[in-house]
């Protein structure tokens, strides 16, 4: 599949003019980004750069102090804060450093729940729970709770629950960041899969190595703002 962001393909995510600031702290500082359905796309840049706010900005957990921010061409600053949980609940997929799975789940409960909370029946959402983790080569784990997993089987976990509603925009804050060499790996290559079906992947990275096997895009960010773009040889 071909990335190419001049492609012609429906636009996911456009970030413009966003500024966001945190009493004197100005986190992002007039940031304008765009991202095309289908495409692959990593942030990165040094600490306090803005990363992590600009992730928290297109998954609706915050808003802009001024710019707008659409995500699947909806304003999220149109929607109140039942309007965002609900819109990402429906849309967007997110995967963290540190999993976020629920201590006393097992793991088909952890992934199911994602579908359960946007109403769909318990059975209904348990099935297709059970379908991602074998899909994703951990359904004999299904049973196990997050503490008797490896990192590697609960990034993978926290990946099936990510995808349970069928996301248009997958976002990952550091996927590799907490795995060790082999898991972390795998967890590429999982991302590098998705993306070759069509998913929309937006990773923030300290890891050089995790942009270039997986993203299409990099975006360097510096000061809250787009330092510089480059085309990756990745997903293409």
């Amino acid at each position: 599949m071909t990335k190419d962001h001049d492609s012609g393909r429906p636009t996911a995510v456009r970030l413009d003019s966003v500024h966001k600031e945190y009493g004197d702290t100005r986190a992002l500082d007039g940031l304008s980004l765009e991202i095309t359905a289908g495409e692959a796309v990593a942030v990165m840049g040094p600490s306090g750069c803005g990363k992590s706010t600009l992730l928290n900005m297109v998954a609706g957990l915050d808003r802009p102090t001024s710019g707008t921010v659409e995500v699947q061409g909806q304003d999220l600053g149109r929607l109140d804060e039942t309007g965002l949980a609900l819109f990402r609940r429906r849309h967007i997929g997110m995967v963290f450093q540190f999993f976020n799975l629920i201590d006393d789940l097992p793991a088909l409960d952890n992934v199911a729940l994602a579908a359960q909370l946007t109403g769909t029946p318990a059975r209904q959402a348990r099935r297709r729970a059970l379908e991602l983790l074998d899909e994703l080569g951990v359904a004999d784990r299904r049973d196990n709770y997050p503490a008797a997993l490896s990192g590697g089987e609960r990034q993978r976990i926290a990946v099936a629950r990510a995808l349970m509603n069928r996301p248009a925009l997958l976002l990952a804050d550091e996927p590799t960041g907490a795995l060790d060499r082999r898991s972390g790996e795998q967890v590429m290559d999982l991302l590098i899969d998705l993306n070759q079906m069509g998913q929309t992947l937006l990773i923030v990275t300290h890891d050089p190595d995790l942009a270039t096997r997986c993203a299409s895009r990099l975006v360097e960010v510096a000061d809250g703002r787009v330092a510089r773009q480059s085309t990756l040889g990745a997903s293409a």
